[in-house]
């Protein structure tokens, strides 16, 4: 059956280029017996673009730069402060479709937020997780081979202002939101080791069905 292990690892700041790159050639190379990866890390700034991106929704990047990405969704932004979470999961050998993949990061997430008294939910119109309508965790997938690779974006304590350069995820009106707004004293480790369990729990769950 291959294996169901989770490995997860934590890496320092790292450039967006070149985390992509690595996701890209881990999937490229995996085979049935590779155990799945979730990667937690920061960014430095930058706005990526998904694959069906409108330029349009690029409003004033300035001085940040922009990177055409292969993954789905619209534009969003990565930054320091900010929880990156890649999901490298063999999807087919989890039975797990592609949008109960996306249920599972959701209810992750929520579950995460919970444990602080902030109450967020999912939408059904637009992937991610909203706190009082405003938006504190993205989720962009690209699936090859059966396999997914980026994952999530979940504002922690990073700086909100460069989302007033995009529209973000699409949405031109769309607010932001981060878990310091309501939790001042929080890191990004303390929320990562959290998540961590939580992603786990859910997709050693899914596995089991």
């Amino acid at each position: 059956m291959g294996s169901a292990k989770i490995i997860v690892k934590n890496f320092p700041k790292r450039p967006y280029d070149e985390v992509w790159q690595e996701m890209r050639n881990f999937t490229a190379k995996r085979d049935a017996n590779t155990p799945d990866e979730i990667w937690f890390l920061e960014h430095p700034p930058v706005f990526t673009q998904g694959q069906a991106g409108k330029p349009e929704h690029i409003l004033n990047p300035g001085d940040i730069p922009i990177v055409q990405t292969d993954r789905g969704g619209q534009v969003t932004y990565h930054g320091p402060g900010q929880l990156m979470v890649y999901a490298l999961v063999d999807l087919r050998r989890r039975c797990v479709g592609v949008r109960d993949f996306v249920n599972i990061l959701e209810k992750s997430v929520i579950k995460t937020l919970a444990e602080y008294g902030i109450i967020a939910a999912n939408r059904s119109d637009a992937p991610g997780v909203y706190v009082d309508g405003a938006k504190i965790c993205s989720i962009g997938l690209k699936i090859s081979r059966g396999c997914s690779y980026h994952g999530l974006a979940f504002n922690i304590i990073n700086d909100l202002e460069p989302f007033s350069r995009i529209n973000p995820c699409g949405f031109s009106k769309l607010r932001m939101s981060k878990i310091d707004d309501f939790i001042p004293s929080i890191t990004l480790k303390e929320i990562s080791d959290k998540l961590a369990i939580h992603l786990a729990r859910e997709l050693e769950n899914a596995n089991l069905t």
